[in-house]
């Protein structure tokens, strides 16, 4: 009488571990990828000077706190780009804001021209009321 020794689990199951599990791990490299680039780009451009700038200026405004309220904070992902070169670049976002009284959105459009940022558009859009808060003003009284 022969005994038949039994295959080990490997022996059993490769043909359809070694697939799935090659296919899992590129699905997994892939979002971890892709959310790896965006959460660097996005730390790249909170970082960036007209981000940080037009942030502190609108939370630190009057007007814009009369309406949002004293803690503003920016709610969310900001859409748009910015782009740097030397001495030049390019930023156009819009920046989600949110206060206890309401929210509102922080829009930006600058160039920046031999090193300084020059700000074409800059306000703050209030949700509930689509009144505009100009702050381009402001940037002048600075200078």
């Amino acid at each position: 009488m022969e005994t038949q020794q039994k295959k080990s689990w490997w022996g059993r199951n490769w043909p359809w571990v070694l697939p799935v599990g090659g296919c899992l791990t590129v699905i997994l490299l892939f979002v971890f990828g892709v959310g790896a680039i965006f959460f660097g780009v996005t730390k790249a451009l909170k970082n960036s000077t007209p981000y940080e700038y037009t942030v502190e200026l609108a939370t630190n405004d009057r007007q814009v706190i009369a309406v949002l309220g004293d803690d503003i904070d920016t709610d969310g992902m900001f859409s748009g780009s910015i782009s740097l070169d030397d001495d030049g670049g390019e930023a156009d976002f819009v920046i989600p804001l949110k206060g206890e009284k309401g929210k509102g959105s922080l829009v930006v459009k600058a160039k920046k021209i031999d090193g300084e940022w020059v700000y074409e558009k800059l306000h703050v859009l209030i949700k509930d009321t689509q009144e505009q808060i100009n702050l381009l003003d402001k940037t002048l009284e600075g200078i």
